[in-house]
């Protein structure tokens, strides 16, 4: 039985003096039932934020576009996104005064499979229902921490370097590239590509919560709602 799909995409400056996130949902140039779902944030500490996660945003879509599936894993045609714009990102440090650097989360829609890739600190959620199947880890300094056993996760949540990362686009060093997937999607999945300037907000039992009681644009609008409140 084919699955009918529901998307959107929203955005809120917050208190910042420029919006520096990016995020894009784009379908295949010819291949039906296939789409590509693109969250950015730029480095809000570095100037050319922005600019760095619009690259990232239009090197998916233009090697989303150039996909074939019988040449390509899902896997390469990720990683290669990610690691492309990270050159690209990297290279405008040399054509420019700006130092941008970005967080990316790429999601990968097709015909019975969800696969996604991500670096940085930007979070990538997979419910189903209310509840929790997976949530990508972050490539942060507290992370690791945590990880390692060396913060209590309420020591992590207020750790005065809690916005240190370890992988980003930009970087002098190779971005971290952590992979996902599922096969296949069931009715009642939900994916959630947010920046830290959501998921911080929450709990995983909160978010799966709205997801699964609203459709996506009234989901998206109370989340940002909520936290613009806290």
């Amino acid at each position: 039985m084919a699955l009918s799909v529901e998307t959107c995409t929203a955005q809120h400056i917050g208190d910042r003096k420029e919006q520096q996130d990016r995020v894009a949902l784009f379908p295949h140039a010819s291949r039906r039932g296939m789409f590509m779902a693109v969250l950015a944030d730029g480095m809000g500490g570095h100037t050319g934020g922005a600019m760095a996660a619009e690259q990232v945003v239009h090197k998916a879509q233009q090697n989303f576009d150039a996909y074939a599936p019988a040449d390509e894993s899902a896997e390469q045609l990720l990683g290669s996104i990610v690691s492309e714009a990270h050159v690209i990102v990297k290279l405008t440090r040399f054509t420019s005064e700006q130092d941008p650097h970005t967080t990316a989360c790429v999601l990968l829609f097709q015909p019975g499979r969800v696969d996604w890739a991500h670096c940085g600190d930007s979070r990538i959620y997979h419910f189903r229902g209310d509840k929790l199947v997976s949530r990508s880890s972050d490539h942060s300094y507290v992370n690791e921490m945590l990880k390692k056993g060396y913060l209590t996760p309420e020591q992590a949540e207020n750790h005065p370097q809690k916005n240190v990362l370890l992988g980003c686009l930009g970087s002098e060093r190779e971005p971290t590239i952590d992979y996902g997937s599922t096969s296949p999607p069931a009715d009642g999945d939900t994916f959630l590509l947010c920046s830290d300037g959501l998921w911080a907000y929450f709990t995983d039992a909160e978010l799966g919560g709205v997801l699964s009681a609203h459709p996506p644009r009234a989901a998206a609008e109370i989340l940002i709602q909520r936290a613009r409140d806290r």
